[in-house]
């Protein structure tokens, strides 16, 4: 008979009127004047048995059974870090440069009567809302950029339903179409597929269709002047390609604690997570931000949709399946802002951790049925970009190390082997670490803190596969532009005072 069988046959006998004080001696093999060498008497001593049955035959199995689970998908992440972090150790010792691999060459502009057309029309559009602290800062940087002005359009899609916030948007563009630069303010009268429905609505406008390459930067995003200069040429001399990723340069890292913490984590995601799939797969997640677009591309991949509150890899995954490349450019980084409160951070985490998981939800059959790709492509997107990198590292952090690793100090019958509590946690710790070499000695505070966000992005995974109610939710990321305005600083340590309780300092 199965210890479950012998279970719920205690139970039986034991809540039954005829045996309520008393368990039948058959049923269980066992005396009830002794368990475990403890005599029990009266109402305690039957709590203290079925406590005792119950974690025996019930919460043991249980748990054992989701200890193997952790220590399956332990082992699939440990192979997973150790593999991106393999790939990039090669491309760094082989220098194997975006500008190595792929033709790079600068736009010609000897001739000066044929200079400006020898340069590709381009759209840099700014999604914005409600955004006063920085829109100045993000339209001043993008009408800066060194490119021809006849050969570009800066399209602002200003979705802001604060007065104050329009009015800003209004000046800055009158400011810099007053000294020629060609600008666009583009407001919609409603916010439906928020970011997503900016940007399709912005595609849609006649002067678009001039151009071959649409740059796209979030309202906090700061391009150095020759982004354009650096980027655009993997277009142009690599047809295959549709998108040029560039990494971004946390201008506000040391405010405080927790942004230092983001810091270490998104460096990982760039050097290992970007660099790796740009390197072997030609393929990774659009960021959303600091990024060219080939806008054939775009288009045969349907355009923006706004069915996930992850538009952005929800294109670079149809692109990829219609077999177009990607290209990560390390060297070329954007200033940004990060969010300095938990407030403000939690939203951003739920939609980052959500949206894919939704995502994956809706585009894994369409994934396995598309016949453009190989199997072999197809195999990474389900199995290493989506499973192990968006579903996996949320539930196996939270569920193994705030959950399994406590509860065994009550279950000391729970083995748990050292190269899954030490070995594979301390290797996946460094490799991230190495990543922000100059935050190593916080790695105590960035891995209590990652466990702690574990529980809101599991939370927010789960969201996303069941489609429950939250799954659509977009809160726009809070900036406060104090960091980026270095003359604020004063401002900044008032903010302090209003602000400590959302804040590590």
């Amino acid at each position: 008979m199965s210890p479950f069988m012998k279970f719920f046959l205690f139970l039986y006998d034991y809540l039954s009127p005829s045996s309520f004080f008393l368990v039948q001696r058959n049923t269980l093999g066992a005396s009830l004047d002794t368990t475990d060498g403890v005599v029990r008497s009266g109402i305690i001593g039957e709590i203290i048995y079925i406590w005792k049955q119950t974690r025996i035959f019930v919460f043991i199995p249980i748990l054992k059974c989701l200890v193997t689970i952790c220590l399956v998908m332990s082992l699939l992440l440990f192979i997973e870090r150790v593999y991106m972090s393999i790939v990039v150790v090669f491309v760094k010792l082989l220098r194997r440069t975006p500008e190595k691999v792929h033709k790079w060459e600068p736009i010609n502009d000897d001739d000066l009567e044929l200079a400006n057309t020898n340069y590709p029309m381009v759209l840099i559009q700014i999604p914005m809302y409600n955004e006063k602290e920085v829109c100045q800062l993000s339209i001043g940087a993008a009408c800066r950029l060194s490119w021809p002005l006849d050969r570009m359009i800066v399209q602002v899609l200003d979705d802001s339903t604060d007065p104050a916030s329009k009015e800003l948007v209004n000046a800055e563009c009158d400011k810099w179409a007053r000294k020629g630069i060609n600008i666009m303010s583009e407001i919609r009268d409603n916010r439906i597929g928020y970011k997503a429905g900016a940007l399709k609505a912005g595609m849609m406008h006649n002067y678009v269709k001039q151009c071959e390459f649409v740059a796209i930067f979030d309202a906090d995003f700061q391009p150095d002047p020759d982004f354009l200069e650096r980027t655009i040429p993997f277009l142009i001399h690599n047809h295959e390609i549709s998108l040029v990723q560039c990494r971004w340069k946390f201008v506000n890292a040391n405010e405080c604690l927790m942004t230092r913490m983001q810091e270490m984590s998104l460096n990982y995601h760039f050097v290992a997570e970007q660099e790796s799939g740009s390197s072997i797969h030609a393929f990774f997640g659009f960021n959303g931000t600091a990024g060219v677009w080939r806008i054939a591309a775009l288009n045969e991949a349907g355009g923006w949709k706004d069915r996930t509150t992850v538009e952005d890899m929800d294109l670079a995954v149809r692109a990829c399946l219609h077999g177009w490349k990607f290209v990560y450019v390390h060297d070329v980084e954007v200033k940004n802002e990060l969010p300095s409160t938990f407030k403000a951070y939690r939203f951003q985490q739920h939609r980052w951790s959500c949206g894919p998981a939704n995502l994956w939800r809706k585009m894994t059959m369409e994934i396995l049925q598309n016949k453009k790709v190989s199997a072999w492509k197809k195999l990474y997107l389900i199995y290493n970009f989506f499973f192990i990198r968006k579903i996996v590292v949320h539930i196996f952090t939270f569920v193994f190390y705030c959950l399994i690793l406590p509860t065994t100090v009550l279950f000391p019958e729970l083995q748990v082997p050292k190269w899954a509590t030490v070995y594979f946690p301390t290797t996946i710790t460094i490799l991230n670490a190495i990543a922000t070499p100059r935050s190593l000695h916080l790695l105590v505070f960035w891995i209590l803190f990652e466990n702690v966000m574990s529980m809101h992005r599991t939370k927010a995974t789960f969201i996303g596969l069941l489609e429950a109610g939250r799954v659509n939710e977009w809160v726009v990321t809070e900036k406060l532009g104090d960091t980026l305005k270095s003359k604020l600083i004063g401002k900044a340590t008032t903010k302090l005072y209003t602000r400590f309780g959302q804040r590590y300092a």
